[in-house]
Order: C-alpha cells, then structure tokens, then sequence
C-alpha cells in the first residue's frame, strides 16, 4: 500500500512541476519578448539599406504596421 502512495505523490510532483515550469517559461518569454522585441525601425531601415533599397518613413511604417497586423493574426489563431 506504501508503494502506492509514493509512485502518486511522484506522478503528482512531476505533474505540478512541469505545468508550473511550463507557466513560468511562458511569462519569462513573453515579458522578454515585450522589453526586446524581434525586429524594430532601426533592424528594419538597416535590412533596407543592404537591399539597397532607400528606407523613407512611409515604406518603414508600411512595412511595420504589416508586420504587426501578421503578428496579431497568428496571435488569434492560436487561441
């Protein structure tokens, strides 16, 4: 009867444990992911640089805005 209990207890703190590491590594990255986001206007103007494309503000906004409205619709889709 002892064995029981101590495989439950263990099945239970591997249980536990992986959903609040699972909850934790969730919070750490998305708060990561807000103060350091992927790609900004300065990564954006300097990809277009190389490219050799001249970077104007319409185009850098242009192409932000797009790039976010992407990011919100994969954003819903997941939920």
């Amino acid at each position: 009867m002892a064995t029981i209990w101590v495989v439950l207890i263990a099945m239970a703190a591997l249980i536990v444990g992986t959903l609040l590491g699972f909850f934790i590594s969730r919070k750490y990255m998305l708060d990561y992911l807000k103060k350091n986001p992927p790609i900004n206007e300065q990564m954006l103007r300097t990809l277009m640089m190389q490219m050799g494309m001249k970077p104007s503000r319409k185009k850098i906004n242009q192409m932000m805005r797009a790039m976010n409205q992407q990011f919100e619709e994969q954003k819903k889709k997941k939920k």
